[in-house]
């Protein structure tokens, strides 16, 4: 009797572990059923929009990893999710729902589930309900930040703890540390949390000494993290030797300078004297991004590898750099170029349910996706409900 009740205790947890296990993965090959097979443009966008709008209320898990196997071990360890990744996540939501609205109008719906968001985060006072600990949370105030209807003046405790925290984090060398915990490493991915939240905050507050940080942050970078032919960045670098570590040409790592850089920029007013120093960088990165794409029209997990596996989420960030890249005169073509084709691909990938397949992670939840289906729809002439056409690229 005893031996049974053991039997039939550990028969069911085997099933709970196969099923933590198989069901993502039954969700993943149903959910690749007809990808990619829009009738318009519109209907894409649509689509796209929808999830969006549903994933703002309640984001998906990102997990730590790429496992896929005893997940729930992952899970009683702690292994298995992190707030700070999920900042990043909810930050890129908000800014293509901001973009999309600035371009097309907006939804009532929409705008309350970005209401109830927003009310979620900061409370009456102004502050944060939760205020981040690490330079990740940098990026969600960026995109409350530029949110249409927020109201500066009564966020702006959020907006200072958000810059405070960013002081703890400056190290010796004067460059923001990714962890305190990592003081002699610069990694790429800060370049994507911090610059552009220190670019308004510094504007918007008479700060030059944010505008200055942010500037030094990507200077410092090109000056030591990238492979100086190829001009692409490493996953991180040691201050105190410049010794390179991890991967060149990481396709999500390219994805993060581009996203800080080129929202650097674009923040910057015309005539800023750190506007020309960043738009040299954004010509240089715009060619060596371009050189990395393949046929397709996507960047891959390693982008100077063809074999690789294709990675939506580089995709994504570098089309939005591109787009915004091909504002500049000099680089116009070649990025204008790239960036449709970038679009192209990621209309291909899409699921039924507007889920963007094959990003390095799982499916793609991760940056811009919006941004560059909105200047995609702008080009493909889709139009807003009204019968006019929603902007001019």
């Amino acid at each position: 009797m005893v031996y049974s009740i053991i039997a039939s205790c550990l028969l069911i947890v085997v099933l709970i572990v196969l099923a933590v296990d198989l069901v993502p993965i039954a969700r993943t090959w149903t959910g690749r059923i007809y990808i990619g097979r829009y009738a318009s443009t519109e209907q894409w966008v649509s689509s796209i929009t929808r999830i969006g709008t549903k994933w703002l209320k309640r984001t998906p898990t990102i997990k730590v990893t790429d496992n896929t196997r005893f997940v729930l071990l992952d899970m009683l360890k702690g292994n298995y999710a992190r707030s700070a990744i999920q900042h990043w996540q909810e930050a890129a939501l908000l800014l293509g729902m901001t973009e999309q609205f600035q371009h097309t109008g907006e939804d009532a719906d929409a705008r309350r589930q970005v209401d109830s968001f927003l009310a979620a985060k900061f409370n009456d006072k102004g502050e944060w309900r939760d205020t981040p600990q690490h330079v990740d949370g940098a990026i969600l105030a960026y995109a409350a930040m530029t949110w249409l209807s927020v109201d500066q003046d009564k966020y702006r405790p959020a907006w200072d703890a958000t810059w405070h925290m960013i002081q703890q984090h400056l190290g010796e060398d004067g460059t923001v540390m990714y962890r305190k915990a990592m003081k002699d490493y610069r990694y790429v991915d800060t370049i994507g949390f911090i610059c552009p939240f220190l670019v308004v905050y510094g504007l918007r507050y008479n700060r030059p000494e944010c505008i200055q940080l942010a500037v030094k942050q990507i200077k410092e970078y090109e000056k030591h993290g990238m492979l100086e032919e190829a001009f692409i960045p490493c996953h991180a670098y040691r201050i105190t030797n410049h010794a390179p570590l991890g991967l060149y040409g990481w396709g999500r790592g390219l994805g993060w300078f581009a996203i800080g850089l080129i929202d650097a920029w674009r923040e910057l007013p015309a005539g800023h004297e750190a506007k020309k120093v960043l738009e040299q960088t954004v010509i240089r990165f715009a060619r060596a991004a371009a050189g990395c794409q393949q046929e397709r029209g996507q960047w891959n997990w390693t982008v100077t590898r063809p074999e690789s596996r294709a990675d939506s989420s580089a995709t994504a960030t570098l089309g939005w750099f591109l787009i915004n890249a091909a504002e500049i005169e000099e680089v116009s073509s070649l990025a204008s170029a790239a960036a449709e084709k970038a679009i192209h691909y990621l209309m291909t990938i899409t699921r039924r349910d507007g889920a963007i397949d094959f990003s390095q992670g799982g499916y793609e939840r991760y940056r811009r996706v919006f941004h560059v289906v909105r200047h995609f729809a702008v080009r493909a002439g889709v139009r807003h409900p009204n019968g006019s056409r929603v902007s001019t690229f």
